[in-house]
C-alpha cells in the first residue's frame, strides 16, 4: 500500500537463515504491506512474529514528527468508536479517507524498535493520539539476529490505550526513512494470529 507523496519500500520475498522472510529496502521512503482481516474481541488472541535489524536510523525519534522512523514496525488497526475522537483526530480521518479512500482506524497499535526508549514503553503518535507505539527492542544490543515475539493482543491493546479493544481490522508491517532521509532495511518473517481456543488445543 503507498501513501501520499512518499516513495515506495522495496518489498521483496527471500530466504534468510533457512527462514522465509519479506525484506524491507527504504530510500527516504514509507510503504506498507497490509493484510485485511476481522478478528471479533471475543478470539482475539496473540501474535507470533519475528524480525531482524541489521543497523538503527541513527537520527529517528519515535516521538517527534520531524524523525518519526523506523526500521521495523508491526502495526495493528483496530475498529472503535470514531464519534470519540477529538476535532483533531476527526478531522485527519476525513483527510485520510479523501486521499486513500479510507477512513483512519479508530486505533493503531505498532510494535516498534526504538533507539532509546526501553522496552515496553508506550510512544504516542506526534500525529494523532490514535495511533500508538509499544517498544518491543531498545538500541543497539540485539541487531544483526532473529528476534521472535509471541505477544498477547488484548493485553498490549490494554497497556497503550487503557480500554479493551474491539476488533482488529488489520495487520501490516512498515520500513520508513522518509522523515530522517536516510536508508534503512530490515527483515520480517511471518505473522501468525493465535486464537484463545487453537492455544487451548480446541
Amino acid at each position: 500500500m503507498p501513501l501520499p507523496g512518499k516513495a515506495q519500500v522495496r518489498f521483496v520475498g527471500v530466504h534468510n537463515d533457512d527462514r522465509a522472510a519479506l525484506s524491507a529496502t527504504a530510500e527516504s521512503a514509507a510503504s506498507v504491506v497490509r493484510q485485511r482481516v476481522r478478528i471479533e474481541p471475543d478470539v482475539l488472541g496473540r501474535l507470533r512474529f519475528s524480525w531482524k535489524v541489521p543497523q538503527l536510523i541513527e537520527t529517528a525519534d519515535l516521538a517527534t514528527r520531524e524523525a518519526d522512523d523506523a526500521p521495523v514496525r508491526v502495526i495493528l488497526a483496530f475498529e472503535g468508536d470514531r464519534s470519540r475522537f477529538s476535532p483533531k483526530d476527526a478531522l485527519l480521518s476525513e483527510l485520510m479517507r479523501t486521499l486513500m479512500g479510507e477512513e483512519m482506524p479508530y486505533a493503531t497499535l505498532m510494535y516498534v524498535w526504538c533507539n532509546k526508549r526501553p522496552p515496553g514503553s508506550v510512544v504516542r503518535s506526534p500525529r494523532t493520539d490514535r495511533i500508538r507505539k509499544l517498544v518491543l527492542e531498545s538500541g543497539p544490543g540485539r541487531l544483526g539476529q532473529w528476534i521472535d515475539y509471541d505477544r498477547d493482543l488484548r493485553a498490549d491493546f490494554q497497556r497503550a490505550f487503557g480500554e479493551r479493544p474491539s476488533a482488529l481490522i488489520g495487520i501490516a508491517v512498515m520500513t520508513d526513512s522518509d522523515n530522517t532521509r536516510s536508508t534503512t532495511n530490515a527483515l520480517y518473517g511471518p505473522l501468525r494470529h493465535v486464537s484463545p481456543a487453537a492455544r487451548d488445543g480446541r
